[in-house]
């Protein structure tokens, strides 16, 4: 029965009557005093408009200070589904008149009523919630954005709960039974494949941190962060017949690349690609295609050797030049530019880069025997070494011949450049006479031995007296060996090494401070000359200044400062650091604490340590209770700029170079003649 106001009709205890919505109203006595809040006012209202009002409300007649019935009627329990009304009738979806089904109680007291329905139900399992959701997905074929509607619950709500509903029933009755909590559950929804969320289950030690189970499970899966899922992309990689897995809980970057093997073959298909336009347009002999760089390759490498720029490239060099230089002396000063200059600017810029760019050029030679390297930066992108020569494809060097004749591949040339035949030579010494093979004769080795060997002595000694000779011998010995194939150009004994980093820190050779050092070498290389043979000349023709600089560049290459698990070098490791504070190394200009660099491969406590020591301790503890991934990002953050360093990449500053020097001894020393005083302070070496 509907009633209104005007009649007021007398209503019995326990009857179902349908009543206006506009004359309903919350109870005083309503046992609940915080409100609803908008989102489960909201899912309500999803709920009644998809189904209708599956529960009464319960209400009572309102009565006047008389005592008298006011028409109106106060609603003990349901609450939440009367304020769901009201928003579809400011939706415009029904009218406050709506007409709600209530059943009358008078009998029972409201605050106790809706105490009692609040405090005496028992909400759903959610592994029984996550069932019936996927139930309505496979059921009735609905998407999550429609189940979503008929719930008042977002898209992404719904396809966490039918990612959850899709776990394996083994590990569902596991999380029944108490044995998983929820977050670990969500970690093992990260995969569909029951039989790998089996592995992972049967298999976990004592830790369970739902971040062990999430990489268990992808460990054979590529992350959409690697380097080879950047450089195909997701949509190269989907149509490849590829699937990505997404977590649906946590920030997953993009997921990750469920089949590897089709990753990688997309990787060198692509790099393929690239290495087959670089060698049809620049002319290489081969083109080698690799994801990771193929360190050792035991190759020499060749570099762009300076070349003269053609009658046309100079004029139009000049051209660009002059153009730019009136331009900028047009409108210096100028706070900002027409976009018509600004652009003629950068047009400009480009044609200089361009023609700047011919100025160092290949042999045409290192070409036609030389090589390529494609491979797969660690940024994503394809990154190409040129100038690389296969030890089968190197010029034979010349053999030693007798005096005045050189033997290149068994054939005997003479000084001239004129190939002799063996009649010819043989021919030669018959005309000789007796006393002429006699004068001819060669020294005996034992003899050549012990000449050579004063001659060392008298270069030892003499060296040693020219520190200015022997710096330019000593870089002479360095960059033959650094520059040049074979070790054979120089009379110094001293064997440089060079240690690859790379195969210690992933992406190092991505890093600045790794491309500033390639570009100083690839500096050096252009510079020296073709024939190790004139590097004695070119060395010796440095001023002062570029000597230094060539030996120290050289000398840098040698330097090994990695520590090893299975390696004892504690003296190497000493000179390492007291190296580091000669040079006042400042190793926050090279390298900044990340989550790929240091915080996302050390403990919680690392992370929390290093916060606690560059911002404070307050930051510290706002980050502690994090789990591990949101921590190491909210740690890179708050070290970024600080200047933070691990313990392992601080310098101490030696104190030999510090601002308080010690003063000079007044010993007794002080007066003595020369050879006393020296006896009284130690001796680096004699």
């Amino acid at each position: 029965m509907t009633t209104n106001a005007k009649t007021a009709p007398v209503i019995e205890n326990g009857e179902t009557v349908f009543i206006p919505l506009n004359k309903l109203k919350k109870h005083p006595k309503n046992a609940r005093k915080t409100p609803h809040s908008e989102a489960s006012v909201e899912t309500k209202a999803a709920s009644i408009a998809a189904k209708g009002m599956l529960q009464n409300l319960v209400v009572e007649p309102e009565r006047d200070g008389d005592g008298e019935p006011t028409g109106c009627y106060l609603v003990s329990v349901g609450e939440g589904r009367r304020l769901a009304q009201l928003l579809r009738v400011k939706r415009k979806e029904i009218k406050k008149t709506e007409p709600i089904r209530c059943v009358i109680d008078t009998a029972n007291d409201a605050a106790e009523i809706s105490l009692d329905e609040n405090v005496t139900r028992e909400n759903l399992h959610p592994a029984d919630e996550f069932e019936r959701f996927r139930e309505l997905a496979e059921t009735r074929g609905w998407g999550a954005e429609e189940i979503g509607a008929r719930f008042g619950r977002t898209p992404q709500f719904v396809r966490q709960r039918l990612r959850l509903g899709a776990v394996s029933p083994k590990l569902m009755q596991v999380y029944r039974d108490g044995g998983l909590i929820l977050d670990q559950l969500m970690a093992f929804a990260i995969t569909e494949d029951h039989a790998r969320q089996e592995e992972v289950y049967d298999n976990l030690s004592y830790n369970r941190d739902p971040s062990q189970i999430r990489r268990d499970l992808t460990k054979m899966n590529v992350a959409a962060t690697d380097r080879r899922a950047i450089f195909i992309g997701a949509e190269a990689y989907a149509e490849a017949g590829g699937n990505i897995i997404r977590d649906l809980f946590t920030e997953d970057r993009g997921g990750f690349y469920e089949d590897a093997a089709l990753l990688d073959r997309l990787v060198i298909e692509k790099l393929e690609r690239i290495g087959a336009q670089v060698q049809e347009a620049e002319g290489w002999k081969w083109v080698s295609v690799n994801i990771d760089y193929p360190h050792g390759n035991g190759m020499r490498r060749t570099y762009p050797h300076p070349v003269e720029l053609s009658e046309e490239d100079e004029a139009a060099y000049a051209a660009a030049q002059e153009g730019y230089d009136r331009l900028s002396s047009e409108y210096e000063g100028a706070e900002e530019l027409p976009d018509d200059v600004d652009q003629r600017f950068g047009e400009l810029e480009a044609e200089i880069e361009r023609i700047d760019a011919l100025r160092h050029a290949y042999d045409p030679d290192e070409i036609a025997r030389g090589g390529v390297f494609v491979v797969l930066n660690h940024d994503g992108e394809a990154r190409i070494e040129r100038g690389f020569i296969r030890a089968e494809d190197e010029k034979p060097e010349p053999e030693e011949a007798e005096d005045g004749e050189t033997a290149i591949d068994g054939v005997r040339v003479n000084d001239d450049g004129e190939i002799i035949e063996d009649g010819d030579h043989a021919g030669a010494h018959d005309a000789e006479d007796e006393d002429a093979e006699d004068d001819g004769k060669p020294l005996s080795d034992l003899l050549v031995r012990d000449l050579t060997a004063h001659r060392t002595l008298g270069l030892r000694l003499t060296l040693g007296e020219q520190p200015d000779m022997a710096l330019i011998a000593v870089t002479h010995a360095l960059a033959a060996q650094t520059f040049y194939r074979g070790g054979d150009a120089h009379c110094l004994e001293i064997r440089p090494s060079s240690a690859h980093l790379a195969s210690h820190a992933d992406g190092i050779e991505d890093t600045a401070a790794a491309k500033a050092l390639a570009d100083r070498h690839a500096g050096w290389a252009a510079d020296m000359p073709r024939d190790v043979a004139d590097l004695w000349g070119f060395i010796a023709g440095l001023d002062h200044a570029s000597v230094m600089a060539l030996f120290a560049h050289c000398a840098s290459q040698t330097v090994n400062a990695v520590k090893l698990p299975w390696e004892r070098k504690p003296r190497a490791v000493e000179t390492a650091d007291k190296l580091a504070g000669a040079l006042a190394l400042d190793m926050t200009a090279h390298w900044t604490p990340t989550v790929r660099t240091y915080l996302g491969r050390v403990t919680k406590a690392h992370i929390l340590a290093a916060v606690r020591e560059a911002v404070s301790d307050e930051a510290a503890d706002r980050l502690a209770s994090m789990k591990k991934q949101p921590m190491a990002e909210a740690a890179e953050q708050l070290l970024a700029g600080t200047g933070w360093l691990p313990p392992l990449l601080r310098t101490e500053r030696s104190a030999w170079l510090t601002d308080e020097q010690p003063e000079a001894p007044t010993t007794e020393a002080e007066g003595m003649p020369e050879a006393e005083a020296a006896e009284s302070f130690p001796v680096a070496a004699e």
